[in-house]
Formats: C-alpha cells, sequence, structure tokens
C-alpha cells in the first residue's frame, strides 16, 4: 500500500536525521509528534543534497546534484518517489505549502559550492548564507506555523536571522575543513592565515546579534516547536561560548566540540526553563 511506503520513508529520513546529526535530532525529538515528521523530510533533504557536494569527492557531483534536483521535481509532479527521501519531503512540501523559491535558493547555494571556494563580498557570504541556512529556517517555519501564511510572514525574519546564526557557528567550528580540506572560504577577507583574535570576535560578535534577534522569534514560536527549537538554540548557544572562549589558533587547528554530557545538561536545562515559561 501507498502509506506504508509514505511511513516508511519517512522513517527513512529520520534515520538520516539521527545518523548524521545527534544534536539536531534531540531537538527534533523535543518538539510536538504532530510535525516531527515534517522536519525530518527537510533535514533529509538538504542533508542528501550537503552530502553530495561535500563529500562524495570520487564521483561526478554536478551530475549528482542536477539529477537529485530533477527527481525531486519528477516526485512533486507525480506525487511519489522511489528515493524515501524525495517521497517524504515532497509529501511536507505539499502539505505546508513551501514555496519552490526556497527549494530553489537552496539548491543555487548547494551547486555554488561546486564551482565556488572564496566569498570575497559581504553581499556573495550574505547570498550564500540566505541559500543554504536561511531558507532551511523558513521551511521549518512554515511546518511550525502549519503554512498559515499571516503568522509566517510574522516569524520570518527571525527565522532566518536563527539559521544564519546556525550557519555561522558551523562555519567557524569548521573554519580549518572548510579551509584544508575542502578549499572554501565563506568569512570575506578571512582564512587561516590571516585568522586571528580580531577576526575571530568580530564574527562571535554578529553570531551573537543574529541569536538575539532570532530568540524574539523563538518565544512567540507555537507550543508545539517552541521547546524544540529553543533546545537547538540553547545548544548551539554553548557551542559558540565554547567557540569565544577558545584561541583563534586552536580553532584553526581543531574542531570544537559539546561532549554528550553536556548536551544532556543543556536538554535538562532547557527542559526547566520551558516548563516555568521562562521562554
Amino acid at each position: 500500500m501507498k502509506s506504508l511506503f509514505d511511513t516508511t520513508s519517512f522513517k527513512c529520513s529520520k534515520l538520516v536525521t539521527k545518523s548524521y546529526s545527534t544534536s539536531f535530532s534531540l531537538a527534533v525529538h523535543m518538539l510536538a509528534p504532530s510535525i516531527r515528521e515534517a522536519i525530518y523530510s527537510i533535514y533529509g533533504f538538504v542533508r542528501f543534497a550537503d552530502e553530495i557536494v561535500d563529500s562524495f569527492h570520487e564521483y561526478d557531483k554536478e551530475y549528482l546534484i542536477n539529477d537529485f534536483e530533477k527527481e525531486y521535481y519528477k516526485a512533486m509532479e507525480m506525487g511519489i518517489s522511489l528515493n524515501p527521501i524525495l517521497n517524504s519531503f515532497q509529501h511536507t512540501v505539499k502539505q505546508y505549502h513551501i514555496t519552490d523559491d526556497l527549494i530553489q535558493a537552496f539548491l543555487k547555494s548547494m551547486k555554488l559550492d561546486l564551482i565556488k571556494s572564496t566569498y570575497n563580498t559581504q553581499s556573495e557570504y550574505e547570498d550564500y548564507i540566505y541559500g543554504s541556512a536561511d531558507v532551511v529556517g523558513l521551511m521549518c517555519l512554515k511546518v511550525f506555523v502549519e503554512g498559515k501564511e499571516q503568522k509566517y510572514e510574522q516569524l520570518k525574519d527571525e527565522a532566518m536571522r536563527l539559521g544564519s546564526a546556525f550557519q555561522k557557528v558551523n562555519f567557524l567550528r569548521d573554519l580549518k575543513d572548510d579551509n584544508l580540506v575542502l578549499n572554501r572560504n565563506y568569512f570575506p577577507g578571512i582564512d587561516l592565515k590571516s585568522f586571528d583574535e580580531n577576526a575571530k570576535n568580530e564574527i562571535i560578535s554578529e553570531i551573537e546579534e543574529d541569536f538575539r534577534v532570532a530568540y524574539q522569534g523563538i518565544v512567540k514560536l507555537p507550543m508545539e516547536a517552541k521547546f524544540g527549537v529553543y533546545t537547538a538554540f540553547v545548544y548551539y548557544k554553548k557551542l559558540l561560548t565554547k567557540l569565544k572562549k577558545t584561541p583563534y589558533y586552536e580553532i584553526g587547528n581543531s574542531r570544537i566540540r559539546v561532549s554528550n554530557y553536556t548536551k544532556a545538561g543543556l536538554l535538562a536545562q532547557s527542559f526547566v526553563t520551558y516548563k516555568l515559561k521562562l521562554v
């Protein structure tokens, strides 16, 4: 039966989420059961696209990402895909009225990773972040507000700032790998050679302002979404705090992480804060 295939497809998206990101998976588990599957499906879609451009070095990445896009649009047209990740995602897109401009902006940034290694201007940097992160936040927001346009417009700016904050934290944490492994430099005018404490602090200040604005949107989210999003917010804030305390030369030489023990403590802290209605 088709319903069994669809259920299995969403389970595959959940498995992708749990396999690739324990932190994001934990945050999704804190969402209301009614919206978890949809968020898993969004993560599965963006994760597979990101894996194509970041990891499949021995394959024709351009062909793979273009084929992935074509198969997505076939799924949208037919209402089914034998790729379970695309099958679950197309259901979510239709159910929550996720607009195609968000999909296209995301795929554009993914394709840029195949041809562009340096972002020299603030405009280029912001355009990439919009497509790679902001629109993912907007896709999730569509689910959180159940596709309601008025509520979506009210929270749109804050959702984008949260996506930006998460992405910039990832860029800072992955500075070494991006430069040495993938030969990419996202921060305008900054690479491993020019990276110093002043550059680090300037980036962190920018991220802190993104988090400040994003929090204003989190407190306005529907109850079904608030705890899960706040959990992710707290985790990334903790990661930023660790980066802030780490000397710039260590960031360039190692990958900063938050331990599982600390993650458990952050979850407990988030739960208490949420239950006391402090967020």
